[in-house]
């Protein structure tokens, strides 16, 4: 853990219990004299350190020990629009495409994605906040929802397409925007509609699922 989310950072002195004793005292074992980090959501670019100054049976003291504006982001951003697939294999993958400081995602529902999925954004946002605690990143991963392809390509002229093509996504390739398929990829319909955009591939003879390929592509461009 880099630092830990707490309302109260910031101030001079508070307390903690709960969960985040718990997880303080009980999982990380930490004593008296030991100083941690927080940051608040309202804040989040600023570092708090604290010292660890009295431990109770549920309940620990922290006295603010310096406070600066410390951010920790990536140098490039990427917005990934992602045609839906099922809740579970989103969440699997979440986590390592804010480690890799994918900027947002926009689900898009496709041809081929199930319209039975419902996205459950306050479960993502749970994960995202446990993974820039453990990751450092001092920026929350936003979330859309688009109604069609067409609208999400009107919105985002500039976007890549990752699909089955002879041109190989290269480390130097500066995108900003790239779009992913859902399982079985897009439709003939959809391939006709975004056959005027740049359609790049990754250099592997096999095919990928659609978290698989969101991780490899994210991390080609932005790593």
């Amino acid at each position: 853990m880099v630092y830990l989310l707490n309302k109260n950072a910031g101030q001079e002195r508070f307390s903690i219990k709960g969960e985040d004793f718990k997880y303080l005292i009980k999982v990380r074992r930490h004593n008296v004299g030991d100083e941690l980090g927080f940051r608040s959501k309202e804040d989040i670019k600023t570092f708090h350190v604290y010292k660890l100054v009295v431990i109770e049976p549920r309940n620990a003291t922290l006295q603010l020990v310096s406070s600066k504006v410390f951010e920790i982001k990536t140098d490039k951003e990427l917005h990934v629009g992602w045609c839906i697939i099922d809740n579970k294999s989103i969440e699997k993958v979440l986590a390592s495409l804010n480690e890799l400081g994918v900027k947002k995602i926009t689900f898009i529902y496709c041809e081929r994605s199930q319209k039975n999925f419902k996205l459950d954004f306050k479960r993502f946002d749970r994960i995202v906040e446990a993974s820039n605690q453990q990751c450092g990143r001092t920026q929350f991963m936003e979330f859309a929802t688009c109604n069609t392809l067409e609208q999400f390509i009107k919105e985002n002229p500039d976007t890549k397409v990752f699909d089955f093509t002879d041109k190989k996504l290269k480390c130097e390739s500066d995108f900003t925007t790239v779009l992913i398929g859902c399982e079985g990829g897009f439709s003939p319909k959809e391939k006709k509609f975004l056959k005027a955009l740049e359609v790049f591939c990754l250099n592997t003879p096999m095919i990928l699922r659609s978290e698989s390929a969101v991780i490899a592509v994210a991390s080609k461009i932005l790593l």
